[in-house]
């Protein structure tokens, strides 16, 4: 059997941690630049507050009904995610944890006796609940699939499953196909959901009784066969190890406000490269491909905005390489090639790639030991950083003022991660 933990409205949860005087109360937490909403409590969604709508747009109606409202505080959802998932892993074993996003995750439960299944998943919640304060829903299935739709149903209706289905019989999971849309469904997008509304295939039932090789040809090939496979219990989708070292590092924000000049980009630029070598290192690897782009904001004759497409280029270095200053360089030389005068931007981001273990690169013996000892340099920073928090120590590329940071003028405090901002109980 396979189960899957979903934290409830995970932001909207995070902030009540540490506002508890707002339980069973309108939350909505917004996304980067407190442009759209990201996450609702149960109590917006009953107010009609749109998920990803703008935010000036749902402003009237929050005001009217005192919604609290929070800029993304990723420094508290992060270390509340990471909590969650040690909880997890202290339940079930950490082979038996997938990490499947920041507010979800698979467990194997294979080794539980079928009778002991609702009692678990109980426990779990409850568990949770209690060591980190975060509201989380259970399903239970012999598959990924069907405990993805025993998830939905758990938290469709909270007060009459309270929070947890196990999907253990035949007839159960019966039951709980035909009272789901196929565009509930996990791995079903909004395409594919159209085209078999136009089949006639109106519910995970309906889908599960399909044939394979009309799968095949009607659902993306191998992918469709799978799910498939997944509504009739038969397992093709396996639980996947956790990926310890990542293959891609980027680092991409929105602009607080439109740049227009070239030197802020390259600030910008440089501060995003300095985040991601810090997440290079952090996982002992070099990159040696670095890619940058810019968005630009486009405006037609009726002074509507909108973004412009997706200005990029790349540089492979001669050696791989997670030296900050080695990889701010060529990064903020592509900016040159990249920004055109008179256009604004509004965002801008960068990739590194072509990754290997960093104990894999020899040291130069044609260059300077000064140059050679620029790990221990990196080595020493980071740690600065991490103890002092907020860029302590950065390099002069990055600029001092940063008039193009990230806006998030309703941020929460980052109770857990900063000192001079822990929760104070009096």
């Amino acid at each position: 059997m396979k189960a899957i933990v979903d934290c409830n409205s995970f932001y909207c949860s995070c902030e009540r941690v540490f506002h508890p005087e707002l339980d069973h109360k309108p939350v909505v937490v917004l996304s980067n630049n407190d442009g759209c909403i990201i996450s609702r409590s149960d109590e917006a969604k009953k107010l009609g507050v749109q998920m990803a709508g703008p935010y000036f747009k749902a402003k009237p109606m929050i005001e009217k009904f005192g919604v609290s409202t929070f800029s993304s505080n990723y420094n508290l959802y992060g270390d509340l995610s990471w909590r969650v998932m040690e909880t997890l892993r202290v339940l079930v074993g950490k082979k038996n944890v997938e990490v499947y996003s920041v507010d979800e995750a698979f467990l194997d439960l294979e080794e539980m006796p079928s009778e002991k299944l609702q009692q678990l998943s109980i426990e779990i919640k409850e568990t949770v609940e209690r060591w980190t304060g975060i509201k989380v829903s259970v399903g239970v299935a012999p598959t990924k699939v069907l405990s993805k739709i025993a998830n939905h149903l758990a938290k469709k209706n909270k007060v009459a499953t309270q929070c947890v289905v196990v999907l253990d019989t035949e007839e159960k999971i019966n039951d709980a196909l035909r009272r789901t849309p196929v565009d509930d469904i996990w791995g079903v997008g909004r395409q594919y959901a159209e085209k078999l509304y136009r089949f006639q295939i109106n519910t995970a039932k309906d889908l599960q009784q399909m044939d394979i090789e009309w799968a095949k040809k009607n659902l993306g090939g191998v992918m469709g066969v799978r799910l498939i496979k997944e509504l009739r219990g038969e397992t093709a989708i396996k639980m996947e190890e956790e990926l310890v070292n990542k293959r891609m590092i980027a680092t991409t924000r929105m602009f607080g406000q439109a740049v227009d000049n070239i030197k802020d980009i390259k600030e910008a630029i440089a501060t995003y490269t300095s985040r991601a070598a810090e997440k290079l290192r952090r996982q002992n690897s070099a990159a040696r491909t670095v890619s940058v782009f810019i968005v630009p904001k486009e405006q037609s004759h009726n002074t509507y905005f909108r973004h412009g497409p997706t200005i990029s280029s790349y540089i492979t270095l001669p050696a791989a390489t997670s030296i900050t200053q080695e990889l701010i360089k060529p990064a903020v030389q592509l900016v040159n090639t990249l920004y055109e005068e008179g256009k604004i931007y509004k965002k801008a981001g960068v990739m590194l790639s072509d990754i290997v273990p960093d104990d894999s690169i020899q040291g130069n013996l044609f260059c300077a030991p000064a140059k050679n000892s620029n790990r221990l340099l990196m080595t020493m920073m980071d740690n600065v950083n991490f103890a002092m928090r907020d860029d302590v120590l950065k390099f002069a590329a990055s600029g001092t003022a940063r008039d193009w940071k990230m806006r998030q003028e309703l941020r929460s405090k980052r109770y857990t991660t900063r000192w001079n901002e822990l929760y104070e109980i009096k």
